[in-house]
């Protein structure tokens, strides 16, 4: 090459580097970031709203990150409703907070936020870090709430409530009523790495925890969440029960069914990855007529929904309930079609077998003795703990998508 076309690669060279935006290394090298629910809990009706009442909501984190947002639902509202001051705060022991930990959330800047009849609102990233297994209180007052409340009834947390606005305080001085319900408050997401994702427990009273310990998280995801917040290498870290008591797979009644829920208390979600769907005892046990066609037709709906929203499936197989005043031996043919088609459709990417792991080896009709709460439905805390270790970990971390690669229950 002559010195003449050295020197004007030279030239060329520096232009290029000069054109370029010059990137700190730091900057170059930090890993992608996403959003993740960190706790969640399906909305419904909860009777009506007050007017000029502030809710202190106590609600369990299962993955830490930084830049916390939380929503608030007004799904079942008949009119718009106002929230003119809310905080995030840590439990310091019932309503009372760690002092300097109650921060003020905005909303597009704003301190005050209104929520219209049917919609949900996402608060402004909070800055700085939240922690897994943190009791994280949420305070929120509402100057104007009135008609059909938004929430979820059966919380299994004592939570607290005061006439007036007292969100910002840290004081459990006002905060003298005890509650058994979140108001208006569905959904917690904090940023975290992009390879970190979530699974959402679709389900019913079982999820919900119902007849296990108030106030301790033995809830069958808290105890999932506890695992997986342990387990080297796993990338989903997140649990959002999304279970409602009484819930069905086909029919509306406690609370929306699960095909009309999914994409409000599922799918809506940032960072799930993967939806675990444990239902469809309420709907056999009510004597509808509903037949085992019915079901695994919405399993399919459910399952089809999800994947084409790129989340993995996991089926659960309903669980024993023989002594349960509603068992009849039509319910339990039901019951046993759905479960072999859980089993061995191939519908779902993974399943978790909670049949096996409930039943009684002398009785497989009804729940082990040891395991039974006494209503011989509901599962004590060892059987929820027994559910949650029973979940193959690495079958929550699939990606979906295209089924191609998908495994079966036989493989």
């Amino acid at each position: 090459m002559s010195g003449r076309r050295v020197r004007l690669a030279r030239v060329i060279g520096v232009l290029l580097v000069a054109a370029v935006p010059q990137v700190p290394l730091a900057a170059q090298a930090a890993p992608a970031r996403h959003d993740v629910i960190t706790w969640g809990a399906s909305a419904d009706r909860v009777g009506e709203a007050v007017a000029d009442r502030s809710y202190r909501l106590v609600v369990r984190t299962s993955v830490g990150g930084d830049a916390l947002r939380i929503r608030l639902s007004n799904a079942f509202g008949d009119r718009p409703v106002t929230f003119d001051s809310v905080h995030a705060g840590i439990q310091r022991a019932g309503a009372a907070l760690v002092p300097g930990s109650n921060r003020r959330l905005t909303f597009a800047g704003a301190r005050s936020v209104t929520v219209p009849a049917g919609a949900t609102v996402l608060s402004d990233p909070l800055p700085g870090k939240a922690a897994a297994g943190l009791n994280l209180v949420i305070s929120l007052h509402s100057p104007d709430a009135a008609g059909p409340a938004t929430g979820h009834g059966m919380a299994m947390q004592t939570s607290y409530a005061a006439q007036g606005d007292h969100a910002a305080e840290e004081g459990a001085g006002h905060f003298t009523d005890t509650i058994g319900s979140w108001f208006y408050l569905d959904a917690v997401t904090v940023r975290t790495s992009a390879t970190t994702g979530a699974v959402a427990a679709l389900g019913d009273s079982i999820t919900d925890g119902w007849e296990s310990s108030a106030d301790l998280n033995r809830r069958w995801p808290d105890y999932l969440a506890r695992r997986l917040a342990a387990a080297p290498g796993a990338t989903v870290r997140g649990v959002a029960n999304e279970g409602i008591s009484g819930n069905k797979v086909l029919a509306d009644g406690a609370g929306r069914s699960a095909l009309n829920r999914l994409e409000r208390d599922v799918l809506s979600h940032p960072g799930v990855r993967t939806v675990l769907v444990f239902e469809g005892v309420n709907d056999i046990k009510a004597h509808t007529g509903v037949t085992a066609g019915d079901l695994v037709a919405g399993y399919r709906e459910i399952a089809e929904r999800s994947h084409a929203a790129g989340k993995c499936v996991v089926g659960a197989t309903v669980g024993p309930f023989k002594g349960w005043s509603e068992w009849d031996p039509a319910a339990e043919a039901v019951r046993q079609e759905v479960n072999a088609f859980i089993r061995d459709s191939g519908t779902f990417d993974a399943v978790a077998d909670f049949d096996r792991i409930l039943r009684s080896p002398y009785d497989p009709e009804r729940i082990m003795p040891f395991f039974d709460n006494g209503d011989h439905l509901h599962p004590n805390d060892k059987g929820m703990q027994a559910l949650a270790d029973s979940v193959d970990l690495k079958s929550l971390e699939c990606a979906a998508g295209p089924r191609a690669n998908a495994p079966t229950a036989t493989d």
